[in-house]
């Protein structure tokens, strides 16, 4: 499996001496698909490789420079709309640990601008941006009241020069889901980065990346979030830092999903770690791309899918939406 190849190169880049052609299509295609492939060249830059996979590694380093810098200008866009107001930009995700400047973020794809802000905030904040040029995307009006009175967001924004997504979050879970983090102590707890942005504390960003992994989602992307993981605890870990990581976690809820996050992330990508029956199925998702990087695993794939929706609201709720998504033709991809 190439997922398999993958999470060898990044644990050890030494391990692609070894790799035969086929090896190197294998593990190119798993991090392209995972898209980490901009991880990948970075780790093993200046290894010994094929020329072929160098160019492809060469050409993945520049675009994921030029995502940086564009991920970047956005957070400081974003900054400019809402300091007027006094609304503080809190970065999160891909976005926060490249402007931090940690390990995490060295070649790390970066999609939409995350940011949380206050909930008695929000509307003010979604004034600003809209002024400052950033459009609604969900025209659904079914689909934007959702948003609005279950989701942990507002509805997504795009600019409508600059053609890039911004998702304003209030809180780090769905308001169905089971757990309750504690949005206050997240925003409390914020620390500035610099040039008026500011991050979640250092628990609270371990905290969040499980929480999108273990408590939210199905999956999809694991590899790359337990890398952030991995990545994170091992620059922030300092005597009693997971003692305090895990108090934080019971605060917000999410003290489960921490604990999976950290023995999975350390059975993938550290020294390794003892795992729980119930760890199984969650690694043969994760691990379940073939040697073109295609998911083969579609039962596991499918059985995540329904989980993760099952993890957001309560059966019947699940249901309703569900049914109402299906009416307006909304279908799953995969």
């Amino acid at each position: 499996m190439s997922a398999r190849l993958l999470v060898a190169a990044l644990r050890d880049p030494a391990s692609v001496a070894e790799f035969n052609a086929a090896g190197w299509t294998a593990l190119i295609s798993a991090a392209r698909a995972e898209q980490m492939i901009g991880t990948l060249a970075h780790r093993v830059a200046g290894l010994p490789m094929p020329a072929a996979a160098a160019r492809i590694l060469d050409d993945a380093r520049a675009s994921a420079e030029q995502g940086r810098i564009a991920a970047l200008w956005e957070a400081e866009m974003a900054r400019r709309a809402l300091a007027p107001i006094g609304v503080p930009v809190i970065l999160l995700k891909g976005t926060a640990f490249v402007a931090a400047g940690l390990e995490a973020g060295r070649g790390r794809h970066i999609g939409d601008l995350d940011i949380l802000v206050p909930r008695d905030r929000l509307e003010e904040g979604e004034a600003a941006l809209l002024a400052a040029g950033w459009e609604w995307v969900k025209p659904d009006p079914y689909d934007d009241a959702y948003y609005r009175r279950w989701m942990h967001e507002l509805p997504p924004l795009i600019h409508r020069e600059r053609d890039r997504m911004i998702d304003v979050h209030h809180t780090i879970l769905p308001l169905t889901a089971a757990p309750t983090p504690d949005a206050a102590a997240l925003v409390a707890g914020a620390v500035e980065i610099g040039c008026g942005l500011f991050m979640l504390s250092r628990e609270d960003v371990v905290i969040h990346a499980a929480a999108h992994l273990f408590a939210d989602g199905d999956l999809a992307g694991g590899l790359r979030n337990l890398w952030d993981i991995h990545c994170l605890i091992g620059e922030f870990d300092a005597p009693g830092y997971v003692e305090r990581l895990r108090e934080r976690a019971q605060l917000h809820g999410l003290l489960p999903a921490v604990d999976r996050a950290l023995r999975l992330s350390q059975w993938l990508y550290g020294a390794g770690a003892p795992l729980t029956p119930i760890d199984r199925p969650f690694v043969r998702r994760l691990l379940g791309r073939d040697g073109w990087g295609r998911q083969r695993r579609k039962v596991s794939e499918f059985g995540f899918y329904l989980r993760g929706h099952l993890l957001r609201m309560p059966p019947a709720m699940l249901a309703r939406h569900l049914w109402t998504k299906w009416r307006k033709g909304y279908r799953p991809v995969g």
